[in-house]
């Protein structure tokens, strides 16, 4: 990950799409991005889906994480990314759970510029100039923000008094249970 706190641009020629969400996101982007960078920059996809999505090049390149699920071919994957001149890297953070470990693995490792798409289709750079947006963007996504995050720290205050009391509770259970076991014995 490049970029984050220069505002400057990189040279390179592909974008990379890491597609850690809907489908549906990533088709709405792809026709956006070739309005934005022209039709002839190329694009290629990290994925765990079958088959390409719409709007994408059929001489884009498509790397689905299923065949690197071992430590050497995910280097050999890295290796591979890091060979293309990608300047930018865009990644899709919904609500989803699709692929977390592998995009922020690949955030950190590929030297890129990213930028970070969310459920509507729209992004944001993610480098020092957004950190009010980057800030909002994760406290709601960490249930911190608006009027659930009362009941969000209101949980987090009261998780540790509800292990304790089962603790407790657990342990009161077994000491009355030993202590009947040793009272039939006598």
């Amino acid at each position: 990950m490049k970029y984050v706190l220069s505002l400057a641009q990189p040279k390179g020629t592909r974008i990379l799409l890491i597609e850690s969400g809907s489908r549906g996101i990533l088709e709405g982007i792809i026709a956006h991005l070739q309005a934005g960078w022209g039709e002839d920059m190329p694009m290629d996809l990290v994925t765990c889906y079958a088959g390409l999505p719409a709007g994408l090049a059929e001489g884009s390149r498509v790397f689905h994480v299923a065949d690197y699920g071992t430590p050497e071919r995910k280097r050999e994957l890295l290796r591979e990314l890091r060979s293309q001149d990608y300047a930018y890297a865009g990644m899709i953070c919904a609500a989803e759970p699709i692929m977390n470990k592998w995009k922020w693995w690949l955030a950190v490792q590929v030297p890129a510029k990213f930028f970070v798409i969310n459920e509507n289709g729209d992004y944001f750079w993610l480098n020092r100039r957004n950190t009010k947006a980057i800030k909002g963007f994760v406290l709601v996504r960490l249930g911190l923000s608006g009027a659930g995050a009362l009941h969000t720290l209101g949980r987090l205050v009261a998780f540790p008094f509800g292990v304790l009391y089962l603790l407790f509770y657990a342990i009161a259970v077994h000491l009355r249970r030993a202590f009947r076991l040793t009272l039939q014995r006598i």
